[in-house]
């Protein structure tokens, strides 16, 4: 069983989600303004609590936390069905085909997306999803062995043949000794998602969200950042 975060304070929380909102600020800054108009992309925080007892979900949108991501299926479902009005919900795990009718109705955004399989199940449930969903497709940029993720040329048959919208992409870069490491398989996946005209980018976790901003983020997934 995974070993749950203890000893959370709201204001601990407060303090840690606004030290990272200012470092995400200062980093949308220095980015490239990329969009069409002109203006600097948007950029959502989203709380990983994988690690989070659902009893101290509250302690979260006491703290100033409104959308959440879950890793598991029947976790989601849990803590959902406890404290579902208290946040916007992302499903951010390995997606497990079989699970996909278990996640549906309770998700925005699927973030890992990166099978026929899982689309196939998304068409059969989609009448039982939650009305606008959409999903990100899941991009093995660095092509490394075994690990989930489509390869970059099979992203836009993966897009054509989605049965709900593809609002844009999402990976996780390899293991890294430093954030800039991980600098160019963001901008890949950046590459990718303007040849594939994909609005959204969900990259860059605690270790490395500040260097996933300055190139391109929308989504970035915090988790011990926020807790520690």
């Amino acid at each position: 069983m995974a070993q749950l975060i203890s000893g959370l304070q709201v204001q601990r929380i407060r303090a840690n989600l606004e030290r990272v909102r200012e470092q995400i600020a200062d980093a949308r800054e220095r980015a490239p303004a990329r969009a069409p108009s002109g203006r600097r992309h948007e950029v959502e925080l989203l709380a990983a609590i994988k690690y989070v007892a659902s009893d101290d979900l509250p302690l979260l949108a006491d703290a100033g936390i409104g959308l959440v991501g879950e890793n598991r299926a029947q976790e989601l479902a849990a803590k959902h069905a406890a404290h579902g009005e208290l946040f916007e919900w992302d499903f951010i795990g390995q997606l497990q085909s079989r699970r996909v009718r278990a996640i549906v109705p309770y998700v925005r955004l699927i973030h890992s997306v990166a099978s026929e399989s899982a689309l196939r199940e998304l068409r059969r449930h989609r009448g039982q999803a939650r009305p606008g969903l959409r999903i990100l497709i899941e991009v093995n940029v660095a092509g490394e062995q075994g690990k989930a993720g489509v390869a970059p040329e099979q992203l836009g048959e993966l897009v054509a043949r989605s049965p709900v919208p593809v609002a844009g992409l999402m990976t996780m870069p390899p293991l890294a000794a430093r954030p800039e490491d991980n600098r160019r398989w963001f901008a890949a996946l950046r590459e990718l998602a303007d040849e594939h005209a994909l609005e959204h980018l969900s990259m860059g976790t605690s270790q490395d969200y500040v260097v996933a901003v300055q190139e391109g983020a929308t989504i970035v997934r915090i988790g011990t950042r926020l807790y520690d």
